[in-house]
């Protein structure tokens, strides 16, 4: 596999690579029901921007109303911190739930590519549209399979040792 292509969280293996899949994960002490849920709770300035956010009937509808939001509900520093916090928001994801760990890990060497079908920024900018975009989710997703391969080699390295 030279490239795997996911957008849908309900595609079959790789929506989990979304962060509309429904699965928890445990950020900064609270329990989000998705990746998005997690990534959208920094966006709010307010409390009460960040309950509205978060009573969002599905993820995708929460995602709408997230890059819906005027600028000053939108946490100053926004755009230079959302980067990193998705960073953290992934690696939760993927080293608190055993079996997305290794979904990531099995695609190798892989190009991955959050393929939207709709033309805008938004997806321009975590994907690609018709092969045009910056695709950072994609981008970030490798980076931490490599992280996590990184870890698992040392881990063998550590046990073969140890016995």
């Amino acid at each position: 596999m030279d490239e795997i292509r996911f957008y849908r969280a309900s595609e079959k293996p790789y929506g989990a690579f979304s962060n509309l899949y429904k699965r928890e994960i445990v950020f900064e002490d609270e329990i989000f029901a998705t990746s998005e849920h997690a990534y959208q709770a920094g966006k709010a300035r307010k409390p009460a921007v960040k309950d509205w956010l978060m009573s969002a009937p599905s993820p995708s509808l929460l995602a709408m109303a997230a890059h819906g939001l005027y600028y000053w509900d939108v946490a100053p520093g926004w755009s230079k911190t959302k980067y990193d916090r998705m960073r953290s928001i992934l690696r939760a994801k993927f080293t608190q739930h055993d079996d997305l760990r290794e979904l990531l890990l099995s695609t190798g060497n892989a190009r991955l590519v959050e393929s939207a079908t709709v033309d805008n920024p938004v997806n321009r900018l975590w994907g690609e549209v018709n092969g045009e975009g910056k695709n950072m989710l994609g981008v970030m997703l490798m980076e931490l399979r490599s992280e996590l391969s990184k870890d698992e080699a040392f881990n063998k390295v550590k046990s073969v040792a140890a016995e």
